[in-house]
């Protein structure tokens, strides 16, 4: 039998005060009352995970409900992360559900919800869960990776949904200021058909008339071939960049004038080229942790510029160097003088929130590189105005 979070049901009690009683935790207690079924097992629920945080231990503070006191006797089963995972999907909102996994995963570092093939069926796919996976695919049999391929298959999917449109239109060509004769829905060009058709303006029914509507024409962008070389860091920091680099790259694959390579290194560099078109084994390739030696891929990278004002170098990492810092400045720097953009991204995701060596992405702005931090959006943005130049 497994064990449940669940109490037994009890008498109604006021929201509000339960509520309170949720935030505030059992000492509260005496003042709200007593919980009523439902949000008792969510307390039970959020206890079998937060309750194990060292810090309440320091703190003095007690724990209760399911998690506490687990000692042997005859009394329920202990509480297993399926059982958590059901009662969680039951109890909570699916945003919350996607923060208690995220937590448990990452913070609490309860490795069976990615290495337990009857926990994987159950749990949400998310890039938490995704960026899990890849820490722990060397933990995993073959049954477990199976498994965990639903979640990656999953994630890609909604990735590529989501940033497939948003990398393509920046090479789909921008609005010019001529005017034209092709009524287009989508370049239709609101100020000048207000300025034009103010004639036909009535007050009294506050209507404008539109007799001419204006348009924008649409030029393309004039493209010649160019590379673009995505260097991307296998280190555990960097697994958001590493997913998001992959489906970037998917994104961009194919694209007229267009040349993309994918390289993953840490202490090794391992040319992904070959699967980009497939995202999926290629995260599943990927392993994360290791050293790092951003020196060896950026000189790799080196090697593959076929014209130097041509090519983007897109090196993302969190610049803690593990190899020769010397060594990855002067190639940077010889990049630069030949004419090749080189972009050092500290993170490479839709939140573009990073943390890195800020005085070796330093020494790299000092030998040319542009340093920042993007969104795929934002750096299919820059590659397009590359490559309409």
């Amino acid at each position: 039998m497994t064990g449940s979070l669940t109490p037994d049901p009890g008498p109604p009690q006021d929201a509000g005060l339960e509520r309170w009683r949720l935030v505030l935790g059992s000492p509260a207690e005496r003042h709200t009352g007593p919980l009523g079924p439902g949000r008792a097992g969510q307390d039970a629920a959020l206890d079998w995970l937060y309750g194990r945080d060292p810090d309440l231990a320091r703190r003095g503070v007690r724990r209760s409900g399911s998690s506490a006191g687990r000692t042997g006797g005859s009394g329920p089963s202990a509480v297993t992360a399926v059982d958590w995972l059901d009662d969680i999907h039951r109890l909570f909102p699916r945003e919350t559900v996607e923060r208690l996994e995220r937590d448990a995963v990452e913070r609490y570092g309860i490795e069976e919800i990615v290495t337990d093939p009857e926990v994987l069926e159950r749990v949400e796919p998310s890039a938490t869960l995704l960026r899990a996976v890849l820490r722990t695919k060397h933990l995993m049999n073959p049954q477990v990776l199976n498994a965990a391929r639903r979640i990656v298959e999953s994630v890609v999917a909604q990735l590529l949904a989501r940033l497939r449109p948003e990398v393509r239109r920046a090479f789909h060509g921008t609005r010019s200021r001529r005017p034209s004769r092709t009524p287009l829905a989508r370049n239709f060009d609101f100020a000048r058909t207000v300025r034009a058709n103010l004639a036909h303006y009535r007050p009294d029914e506050r209507r404008l008339l539109i007799e001419r509507p204006h348009f924008h024409s649409r030029s393309r962008r004039q493209v010649t071939r160019w590379q673009l070389i995505l260097l991307v860091d296998q280190s555990g920091s960097m697994a958001g960049s590493v997913i998001h680099s992959a489906v970037t790259a998917a994104c961009l694959w194919g694209l007229p004038g267009l040349k993309t390579h994918l390289v993953a290194f840490d202490s090794e560099v391992v040319d992904l080229t070959a699967d980009v078109t497939d995202p999926v084994e290629l995260l599943m390739r990927v392993q994360l942790g290791g050293g790092t030696d951003i020196a060896r891929a950026v000189a790799y990278a080196a090697d593959l510029v076929e014209n130097p004002r041509r090519t983007i170098v897109a090196l993302i990492t969190d610049f803690y160097e593990g190899g020769d810092a010397h060594r990855l400045r002067r190639t940077v720097r010889g990049l630069v003088e030949q004419g090749t953009t080189v972009l050092g991204l500290a993170a490479l995701d839709e939140d573009a929130n990073p943390d890195y060596d800020r005085a070796l992405a330093g020494r790299l702005a000092e030998a040319g590189a542009h340093i920042g931090a993007m969104t795929p959006g934002r750096l299919a943005e820059f590659v397009a105005e590359r490559l309409g130049r």
